[in-house]
């Protein structure tokens, strides 16, 4: 996958941000502060895009990325189901795999698998979205059609590992 096409892809599912501290699994920005569960250095490269809170880029030009965000404003309180489409902005010929239901940081959550495309290049989409504490989180993985299952390990580790931490 290009740097171009990186870049649109991370561009499409993230929403804005404000300037964040990263250290020990823990991200901090101005109105809320988060633990995410470990990747491996080895294998991920965290890279710097404007549009996001984390993004983490598979060494090797894979085409593989994980991502996390939060927003805590403005976002109106919507369902899981539509946050999920809201990440799906930008993509289409979206094909639905399935949804279920699971518990993260004490609240429900919904993971999506997707099929969809970008700029006519086919992705495979997993999406993880929770509510807490009045933020919206979402995780992504992307990864070229057929590739994502040699890395949800990681993205699962990633997600897992979220906790939410009261700012002081």
């Amino acid at each position: 996958m290009s740097r171009l096409l990186l870049t649109l892809v991370l561009s499409a599912l993230l929403a804005g941000c404000h300037r964040a501290t990263f250290e020990d699994s823990v991200l901090q920005k101005s109105d809320v502060k988060y633990r995410v569960g470990p990747l491996s250095n080895d294998v991920w490269e965290r890279r710097g895009f404007d549009d996001n809170d984390l993004a983490f880029v598979e060494r090797g030009d894979t085409g593989r990325i994980i991502a996390t965000n939060a927003t805590c404003r403005d976002h109106d309180d919507p369902s899981l189901q539509v946050l999920t489409k809201h990440l799906l902005m930008g993509f289409t010929e979206r094909q639905d795999l399935g949804q279920r239901t699971f518990t993260l940081d004490d609240r429900e959550a919904l993971r999506s698998r997707y099929v969809a495309k970008l700029d006519g290049v086919p992705v495979s989409l997993e999406l993880v979205v929770v509510k807490k504490d009045n933020c919206v989180f979402d995780f992504s993985y992307i990864a070229p059609v057929g590739a994502a299952d040699a890395r949800m390990a990681d993205f699962e580790s990633l997600f897992q590992g979220f906790r939410a931490e009261r700012q002081r």
